[in-house]
Order: structure tokens, then sequence, then C-alpha cells
């Protein structure tokens, strides 16, 4: 018996130090909304195993992690795929991804739907940020039980959210520029 499947999101690669083996890179699947959610993420989830994983998530975009964008559940889902009230697959999520992705797609001029690969760099975040904020890219949050909470971070300048730009402490991100 070979042992265990293990599923390969949870496998962390074994860094070699030698200067011929390069890192083998890592990449956090996001479903389309999750790329807004993401911005706004201050610690706070449905379940103690939604949040723990989230937090896990931000951490690993803000240590310089890329994004692929998958249709569906994604890496943030995974603990509520076994609820009872899992709404990870109703049509309204489903909706919720597909007006992420258009609006995403306008701001940016860069595909934002499944199979997209995104760099969450300082200028990516802060781009996302300002339309956030201002509210360019928040149809897709409309009927959302976390947008009040998610309008409030963004009015604080996003004052405490995880996901920070690769170099900045947590913080330490205000939409448009990085603190001082």
């Amino acid at each position: 018996m070979l042992g265990p499947k293990v599923a390969s999101t949870h496998i962390r690669p074994i860094v070699s130090h030698h200067p011929t083996i390069a890192k083998a890179p890592m990449t956090v699947h996001l479903r389309p909304h999750h790329l807004l959610c993401m911005l706004t993420f201050v610690g706070k989830g449905y379940t103690v195993a939604f949040t723990e994983n989230y937090i896990r998530i931000a951490t690993r975009l803000s240590e310089g992690e890329d994004i692929l964008v998958v249709e569906g559940p994604d890496d943030v889902c995974a603990p509520m795929l076994g609820e009872a009230d899992n709404h990870c697959l109703c049509d309204s999520v489903t909706d919720r991804d597909k007006k992420a992705t258009e609006a995403v797609e306008a701001l940016l001029g860069m595909s934002a739907g499944p199979g997209a690969q995104i760099v969450p760099d300082a200028d990516f975040l802060r781009r996302m940020r300002e339309a956030f904020g201002d509210g360019t890219i928040r149809d897709a949050c409309q009927r959302c039980e976390w947008s009040p909470l998610c309008t409030g971070i963004a009015a604080s300048g996003f004052d405490g959210v995880l996901v920070v730009p690769l170099g900045v402490s947590q913080g330490m991100v205000q939409a448009g520029s990085e603190r001082q």
C-alpha cells in the first residue's frame, strides 16, 4: 500500500537550498468573487475551520504566491464543502463569480475568469482596493451577507486586512498607498 491520498493543494514542495534547484511555485486557487473578498479579509468567517483556512491562504498570498482563478469551489471554500448549509454551489454564488469576473476584467484589462493566472503584487492589490473602495467593482457583492463588514473595512482604508503586498506589514495597507 502506498499510503493515504493527500490533496495536492495541501502539499508544500520541498525547497532546496542548492543553487541549481529552483523553488517550485505554489498557487492559490480562487474563484472569481474571492478576488474581491480577499481585499477585505480581516480574519472573520463562517466557521472556525473556514477562518483558519482563509488565514493560511491570506498568509500564502502575502508571501507572494500566485492565484489561479478556478470555476466553482476553491481553496477558500474547502472547509465548507462538507457542511449541510454549504452555499458554494448555489446559483447566487455562481452569479457572483460572473459579476466579479466582468468587473475585474473591465478594471484591469486582463482575463480574470477560470484559467487566469494573477500575480497579487502591490500594484494589483492597490488598483483592486481603490476600485473596491469607490464601488467600481462591487456589483458582485450585492446580497452578500458580508457586504456591510467589507464596506466598513474599505471605509477604514483597509485597516487590518490580512492579504498585504509582499514586504508590507499587516495593518500597513491603505487603498492607493502604503502607510509611511
